[in-house]
């Protein structure tokens, strides 16, 4: 089966229009799945978007922690999505990504699916000299795990699979206005701290050359053939 994967740039991006995308790649996934096919072409979009706040399905709106007139007032948008996950943010200055894959073409369930997604943004950061990893019990890439006082979060992940089809995905912070993230609590957690590339490393970052390690990285934990 084919792993040939589309990548798409699409810089700044509404994030409705970018999740009807998204549903309309996965739809022409799904159909050529059932008609059996084999050279099924996969997708994969980075893109940033305006400031917007996700619940996912399993989340509580409760971890908003601000109201519709506060949102506004931070030129924020809010949308309840249909990934995994609870609520989160993204905004200029971070990457978010989406893979849309026939996960049966690169023999991977569901947990090796996200391992795979965390290992390749792991191996990415230590190109930055960023030493990050898993913690246990929460999805996502983390730094400083074996200090709970300063353990924090550089990236998000959630995701949507149906029919072994994939969607949603990642968000690094690399540049991110992380003050947004006062206003939830990310990802359900109260306790837990959030973080870019920026602060760690003292420094705003090339976005673009941020973007083209992550690029490459999944490209070699997944096996992407780029078209």
């Amino acid at each position: 089966m084919s792993k040939i994967t589309k990548f798409h740039s699409l810089g700044v991006i509404d994030y409705k229009e970018c999740w009807d995308f998204q549903e309309t790649l996965f739809n022409e996934i799904l159909i050529q799945k059932r008609e059996e096919k084999t050279n099924i072409l996969n997708h994969l979009i980075f893109c940033e978007h305006p400031h917007v706040y996700t619940l996912g399905k399993s989340g509580s709106e409760d971890n908003m922690l601000i109201n519709y007139i506060q949102l506004q007032a931070k030129n924020a948008t809010f949308h309840k999505i249909n990934r995994g996950g609870d609520i989160t943010y993204h905004g200029p200055g971070q990457l978010v990504g989406y893979p849309i894959l026939n996960l049966t073409a690169f023999e991977v369930g569901i947990k090796d699916y996200i391992f795979k997604i965390e290992e390749a943004i792991i191996i990415a950061l230590k190109h930055f000299n960023v030493e990050a990893t898993r913690l246990d019990g929460a999805i996502g890439v983390w730094l400083d795990v074996e200090n709970p006082k300063k353990v924090r979060k550089i990236c998000a992940i959630g995701v949507r699979t149906s029919h072994w089809v994939s969607m949603h995905g990642f968000a690094i912070n690399i540049n991110t206005d992380l003050d947004y993230f006062n206003h939830i609590n990310p990802c359900g957690f109260t306790d837990k701290a959030v973080t870019s590339l920026e602060k760690e490393l003292g420094y705003k970052q090339d976005f673009e050359a941020v973007s083209s390690v992550v690029k490459q990285s999944l490209a070699e934990v997944f096996g992407f053939e780029y078209v």
